[in-house]
């Protein structure tokens, strides 16, 4: 493996902002065989995949990747992790809480400058963390915070041609069913 640095980057202008407007979460592996192009971005699926669509809000919805190197080791792996704040207690998403629990999802991230992201491609999330929050005064969250992790050899890929109401609408081989949240 060629360990050569490739390019520089100069200073940025400052024409973006953080946070997320949603996410897709799909059964693992559900999106079949994935291509990647020459950028390392995600150019096609073959599975056949239901995605459960996400809307999400505030400043609560993050995605950080960490790069974990060991000199000693000799080994390198990105830990990213997602955090979502879903307001409003249901009896139905508790229900679909421990679904999420019990499995190991395949989550598309859109930013909020239109960057989609694919987390755990090889090894799915895991549900690391999850609460069931209700504040004690009025203007206080009543809200679901969850958090996934992925490991992974290489960071999250970016997906080619996805759109705020299909993240795999790039993906000529892949045949999506996208189920939007309802409001309860």
């Amino acid at each position: 493996m060629a360990c050569l640095i490739t390019k520089g980057r100069a200073t940025n202008c400052k024409d973006v902002v953080g946070g997320i407007n949603r996410v897709w979460l799909c059964d693992y592996n559900a999106l079949g065989t994935l291509t990647v192009g020459s950028n390392d971005e995600i150019t096609d699926a073959s599975g056949t995949v239901t995605l459960f669509q996400y809307d999400v809000k505030g400043s609560g919805n993050t995605m950080v990747t960490t790069a974990n190197v060991s000199r000693d080791a000799g080994t390198a792996y990105f830990s990213s992790v997602l955090s979502l704040s879903l307001p409003k207690l249901t009896k139905e998403d508790n229900k679909e809480l421990k679904l999420l629990a019990y499995g190991r999802p395949q989550i598309i991230i859109e930013d909020r400058n239109s960057n989609f992201l694919l987390l755990g491609k090889e090894h799915g999330c895991e549900l690391t963390s999850a609460s069931i929050e209700t504040g004690g005064g009025m203007a206080d969250a009543s809200q679901y915070t969850l958090e996934f992790t992925s490991e992974e050899l290489l960071p999250p890929n970016f997906c080619d041609g996805a759109t705020s109401s299909n993240p795999t609408a790039g993906w000529s081989s892949c045949s999506e069913t996208i189920t939007v949240g309802t409001n309860s």
